[in-house]
């Protein structure tokens, strides 16, 4: 496996370091949404690498390896020794069609030898909990799902995701990967803080939230994060996700964050379902619990991961966009604490995003995760590399 790392600047268009170009099977690429509208940047990684699979989506920020940035298009390409890859891509037009969409992926991506899928999803007209839940469904809890919901920065206006084609808005697509070569790792964890008591969700639907102890959920948000980040809803809300878990297994925690608030119903919709009669908790970071998850995230991708050195290895890094507007000038901590886990050998490629998907660290099932760091490393076992 050989992996070529690209960045892409509107002064300097595309730029390859000295050496790395290569022949590809798959290339990732990520990038804010004006800059892939166009799908001018797509055109131009099909004419340098017209055999791949190219698939990317709009970012909230591009990561590569310890820097994020705005303006780049960042990108891998890969050339795999034995690896089989095959590419689903579906429409997603509501969130009431997210199961469906998660079980057209999964069945198109099935298969005997199937190791491991990456996905790129819409990141606002999907249920992610759903789209996960209809994957797992068609490929079994016995593969690796891991990916994120593509972003819009801030603005929480389109998102674009693109596979074999220009990125598109209303769109999921999976990488899934096959063969005895390949080894998938990977790795999910937060870092935040409980800033209220444990409640009870006494009213939801899906990833629709209306009531807590039998109280308006927006009312008693609005109460804790107060006036001024009240009235920056749901924008600001990326600051104060909820972590929620049945109450008989508190270990199976999971983080959620808001997407949308409805005053009149005084609700709250969430990338994932909130299910009734679990417990929340609402959350706050702070710099360095969030950068130790990220360590943490890297550290369970590579103890997962049992590559043994044939050749490169890819980490990609997709973290929640509410982590980035936190931690501001910081989030250069958690790519610093993640790549001391990786090492300096290990080329790292990610995004920000609008939710993670990666199987969770207790029961090894795959879930929608919100307000985390999650990586997956990518890599080619010696003993079957170019078999």
């Amino acid at each position: 496996m050989r992996v070529a790392q690209l960045s892409w600047t509107e002064t300097a268009g595309w730029a390859v370091a000295p050496g790395q170009r290569t022949k590809a099977d798959l290339v990732f690429f990520f990038g804010r949404r004006k800059t892939l509208a166009c799908g001018a940047r797509y055109e131009e990684l099909r004419a340098m690498y017209p055999d791949a699979h190219i698939v990317g989506c709009s970012t909230g920020g591009q990561i590569r390896n310890q820097d994020v940035t705005d303006e780049e298009v960042t990108a891998a390409a890969i050339r795999f020794d034995a690896t089989h890859l095959r590419v689903a891509c579906e429409p997603s037009p509501s969130p009431d069609r997210s199961r469906a969409c998660g079980e057209a992926i999964g069945q198109a991506l099935t298969a005997s030898d199937l190791v491991g899928v990456f996905v790129l999803s819409d990141g606002l007209n999907v249920n992610g909990s759903e789209l996960v839940a209809g994957i797992i469904s068609a490929v079994g809890k016995h593969v690796s799902v891991t990916g994120g919901l593509a972003g819009d920065g801030a603005e929480f206006r389109e998102t674009l995701v693109g596979a074999n084609g220009p990125p598109r808005k209303q769109t999921v697509a999976a990488v899934g990967f096959y063969g005895k070569s390949v080894r998938i790792g990977y790795g999910s964890a937060g870092g935040w803080d409980a800033l209220w008591p444990l409640r009870q969700i006494t009213r939801s639907k899906n990833n629709v939230l209306f009531e807590l102890d039998g109280e308006p959920a927006l009312d008693l948000y609005e109460r804790y994060i107060g006036k001024e980040e009240a009235r920056g809803l749901p924008g600001s809300g990326l600051l104060f996700p909820l972590r929620i878990f049945h109450p008989e297994r508190p270990d199976h925690d999971i983080i959620r964050t808001i997407l949308a608030v409805d005053h009149t119903a005084r609700s709250m919709t969430f990338a994932g379902d909130v299910p009734e009669g679990w417990t929340a908790h609402l959350m706050r970071g702070n710099f360095d619990r969030l950068a130790a998850g990220a360590a943490q995230a890297a550290r369970q991708a590579v103890d997962g991961g049992g590559a043994n050195g044939a050749g490169d290895q890819l980490a990609i890094l997709v973290s929640c966009i509410g982590r980035r507007l936190l931690m501001g000038q910081h989030t250069a901590d958690e790519l610093e604490a993640a790549s001391a886990e990786l090492g300096p050998k290990v080329p790292q490629l990610g995004f920000y995003s609008y939710g993670e998907i990666s199987p969770h660290r207790v029961s090894g099932v795959c879930e929608l995760h919100n307000q985390t760091m999650t990586v997956t490393t990518i890599a080619e076992a010696a003993d079957h590399a170019g078999a």
